[in-house]
């Protein structure tokens, strides 16, 4: 593709550099002399991408602690959405016994809400693009709330069904819409990291859920499960109504398919009246754009984009094979292996949690850290020198899946081994570097589709975690551990990163080409 060459600014005029690869650089004029004051007092430098409004209430202007509580209840509600569907993992036997069903049925309970993730996040957007986020989160803790406590009163198999459906419903927008929160009230320097907050909330769910409640239905009645969800809910209710803000409303892209961010704040910054405390109660419709059926299916066209479908396989992938397919068979391999009761199973979950957190440190701060490097050598960001950092999670990933299988494939009966634990924790660490990378990278390459990109992601993800409980443990049962440890590793290889790797040389290339014809 032709690359336009930068027109020098005019004498007097002042050239805004926004360290974005894909915006043309613009010139001084069209910011105002107060918003440029305003922004090095406010921010101290004006090299940030986007560049905020003079507005108090533009989220990119709210002091950092406020940045960091409404990112931690948006991570925190992301949690509760993964946390819920795999906490009642515990309870399987006691659902079996009480509605007359087998195990296996009873793993349904958990299967669908996998399957209702994946697909209900695509109705929320769309809402919440036209009345607000915070809205949608209100109504979102407050329904799951209600459903939970329905929970507590199923007497059949087919009424704590529907409520497990109807509570995913409910709790599953920040799954989807996530990623639009960070890009919204963070800067490009500052999302990987940020980002990292969501995505390990969102990994860390999976495993907390059967490690917490194993102890809970080993002592109490499977109620009192439902009831602790309950309180959680109403408690992010709370903090939503009292502490949470709007994050939308205040940046208006130019056009829905642009994959840039602009320059201009003139283009880009809605006005809008000095907000009252009283005003945080109101919903209101911010976006008059009517409801059609593309504003539910856009998000869908972002396969034909490489730098958003190759990293969500990759992705989707990994979380399947480094996380979802531990977790499964840890009761039933690790749990009948080692002879571990509810408690016991319960317990090996710590190695998921830690390996995931230790992951976290990495990849967000580094992938930040990395990128600031390159940009001051460079004097440009470049969202594909993220990917560097994906080639260590997944060795760590490989590494990882073969110690796992291995260590548990020559472990002896009723003898607990640490080993399959170790090669978990490192999986995890892999699985977590590359979930923050990939995620990062995508959003970077399309930041003003940012909440479409977590949609988009977020299908994959859970439509292959759907599937893949359903062949899991038959493929271990088939092959043995240390067999299919290698198969899944051949997969992540071949179809996670070998594609990666393709994507960020091909861009690479086309970076430096590109460069060689800019005059700055």
């Amino acid at each position: 593709m032709e690359e336009t060459r930068q027109t020098p600014c005019p004498e007097g005029k002042e050239m805004i550099h926004t360290h974005n690869e894909h915006a043309t650089q613009t010139c001084g004029s069209y910011i105002s002399e107060e918003l440029k004051a305003y922004i090095v007092q406010r921010h101290g430098t004006l090299e940030l991408d986007p560049l905020p409004s003079s507005l108090p209430q533009d989220p990119l202007n709210w002091p950092l602690w406020m940045k960091n509580m409404n990112m931690l209840m948006v991570a925190f509600h992301t949690m509760m959405a993964t946390f819920s569907a795999a906490a009642i993992i515990p309870a399987y036997s006691v659902f079996a016994e009480k509605y007359g069903i087998s195990v296996h049925q009873a793993s349904y309970l958990t299967s669908v809400q996998i399957l209702t993730m994946g697909i209900f996040p695509q109705i929320w957007s769309p809402i919440a693009v036209r009345f607000g986020r915070k809205p949608i989160f209100l109504v979102s803790v407050l329904g799951a709330c209600i459903c939970n406590i329905g929970g507590c009163f199923c007497h059949t198999y087919a009424t704590q069904m529907v409520t497990r459906i109807l509570n995913t419903i409910f709790i599953c927008p920040p799954l989807g819409i996530g990623s639009g929160v960070v890009t919204d009230i963070f800067f490009r320097h500052e999302r990987a990291q940020k980002m990292g907050w969501w995505t390990l909330m969102t990994t860390i769910g999976t495993p907390l859920g059967p490690f917490l409640y194993g102890f809970l239905i080993q002592r109490a009645p499977y109620q009192w499960m439902f009831g602790i969800f309950a309180i959680a809910n109403f408690c992010q209710f709370l903090g939503y109504l009292f502490l949470g803000s709007e994050t939308m409303g205040f940046r208006t892209p130019t056009s829905s398919t642009s994959t840039s961010t602009s320059t201009s704040p003139a283009a880009t910054i809605k006005a809008a009246k000095p907000a009252s405390w009283a005003d945080s109660f109101m919903v209101r419709r911010i976006n008059p754009a009517p409801f059609t059926l593309t504003s539910f299916l856009s998000y869908l066209n972002l396969a034909l984009h490489p730098s958003v479908l190759i990293p969500a396989i990759a992705y989707a992938l990994v979380f399947c094979y480094a996380n979802i397919a531990i977790i499964v068979m840890m009761p039933l391999a690790v749990g009948e292996k080692f002879h571990l009761d509810a408690q016991g199973v319960g317990l090996q979950y710590i190695a998921i949690i830690l390996g995931s957190i230790l992951g976290e440190q990495f990849s967000g701060p580094a992938s930040d850290w990395f990128l600031a490097r390159y940009s001051a050598r460079a004097g440009v960001r470049v969202a594909t020198q993220r990917l560097w950092l994906a080639y260590p999670g997944f060795a760590a990933v490989v590494a990882g899946l073969v110690v796992w299988g291995v260590q548990l494939q020559n472990a002896e009966d009723g003898v607990w081994n640490v080993t399959p634990m170790v090669g978990a924790a490192i999986a995890s660490f892999g699985n977590q570097i590359i979930t923050t990378t990939l995620i990062t990278y995508a959003v970077d390459s399309c930041p003003l589709r940012s909440s479409e990109v977590g949609l988009f992601v977020n299908l994959l993800r859970q439509i292959w975690g759907f599937i893949g409980p359903f062949y899991i443990p038959v493929m271990f049962k088939t092959l043995n551990f240390a067999a299919t440890a290698g198969v899944y590793c051949a997969i992540i290889a071949v179809a996670g990163w070998m594609p990666v790797a393709v994507l960020h040389w091909l861009n690479r290339t086309r970076k430096v080409a590109r460069e060689a014809n800019i005059r700055v």
